[in-house]
């Protein structure tokens, strides 16, 4: 598992500071350092004629990183790692629904960095492609809005990934979204079932499944990209052949459908023995589903699937999703002929209580 956070000298600051990480610059921006000085894990920079030090793994890649500072911190976030293709920001943890497979459980507290995260994602290379997430990032969507905004005017080569929970979009935001630029955001949206008393179960909230439906009719007027998630449960994985037949006939304009498995944490962790299906060993109401959506023209993908739990003539819908830095394998995998395409297990994967049905391919 890749170290989101680095050790960093306590800096006299009161507030947030964002860092560009530079081995060697002839041209440096105001929020460039550039690297002075490596001794062992200490590495110290200059940052505008004062001293930055940090520490990490002399292996450790870090130039072009760009790296969040607060005041008092002892540690410091890497927002942007330069040489990563799956850098997400946290916008927000607040959330306006309580889903049984979070990962993240939300907060009542909300800590406001639109400003560092803009700056952060100015500074990101060229052409990246981001995750914004939360949380329910359109709690604050006035400030998303903005943010993009002002992006798309001065870094529109940058594209985002959007995690949203699909409760929040009005008809006001479709010209803000096309001023944007549609073609630049995936929003990646849950729908758990095709009817509402199950949806709204599932995310704890009454209304959640009606509010869902009004939202993808805005953002298909607005001609956004969607991405649909649905994570399976036993509590909806019986319905997943319906809720193919649904999003077939009632949301055929989606990008993608992406079914993915449980993630072994937050949530998820709380309720796994009651909602993680599995489909290593049954995976049939899947295969249903993938059969109904493709006959019915709709791109799917497994997310989150290792390839020995998927049959064969599915695999090439499991890319490698989990993200790099949250990734591993099992011992097991060692002599897997797949390894090197397989997405593996993410970190906190407990394999005593996971898939039954795995072998080495």
């Amino acid at each position: 598992m890749t170290d989101m956070s680095l050790k960093v000298e306590p800096l006299p600051i009161v507030e947030p500071l964002i860092v560009r990480l530079r081995d060697a610059a002839d041209e440096l921006g105001v929020h460039d350092a550039v690297l002075i000085e490596v001794d062992g894990q200490r590495r110290e920079y200059d940052f505008q004629g004062f001293s930055l030090a940090l520490y990490a793994d002399p292996d450790t890649r870090l130039d072009n990183d760009v790296i969040l500072i607060a005041p008092g911190q002892t540690s410091a976030r890497r927002l942007i790692r330069a040489n990563s293709a799956h850098n997400t920001l946290l916008i927000t943890e607040q959330c306006d629904q309580l889903c049984l497979m979070c990962s993240q459980p939300p907060k009542k507290g909300h800590i406001d960095l639109f400003a560092e995260l803009e700056t952060a994602t100015l500074l990101a290379p060229a052409n990246a492609y981001i995750g914004l997430s939360g949380g329910e990032p359109l709690l604050h969507k006035r400030k998303l809005f903005d943010m993009l905004l002002s992006l798309s005017i001065i870094r529109a080569d940058l594209r985002f990934h959007i995690l949203s929970n699909g409760q929040h979009f009005t008809d006001e935001d479709i010209e803000t979204l096309q001023t944007i630029g549609t073609e630049r955001i995936l929003w990646g949206i849950p729908l758990y079932a095709r009817d509402a008393d199950r949806h709204d179960t599932i995310v704890a909230k009454q209304g959640a499944f009606e509010r869902l439906i009004e939202s993808f009719a805005i953002l298909f007027e607005a001609g956004a990209l969607i991405e649909l998630r649905t994570v399976v449960m036993q509590q909806n994985e019986a319905e997943l052949p319906a809720i193919a037949d649904f999003v077939g006939t009632s949301l055929p304009f989606v990008e993608r459908w992406a079914i993915m498995q449980l993630e072994n944490i937050g949530y998820g962790r709380m309720n796994w023995d009651r909602s993680f299906k599995d489909t290593s060993t049954d995976f049939e109401n899947v295969a249903r589903a993938i059969n109904i959506a493709t006959a019915r023209n709709v791109p799917i993908q497994l997310y989150n699937f290792p390839l020995c739990s998927v049959p064969a003539r599915y695999r090439g819908l499991a890319p490698a999703s989990i993200a790099d830095w949250k990734k591993k394998h099992e011992s097991f995998c060692s002599g897997c002929s797949q390894r090197q395409r397989c997405g593996g297990f993410f970190e906190w994967y407990d394999h005593k209580k996971g898939f039954r049905g795995l072998t080495p391919l």
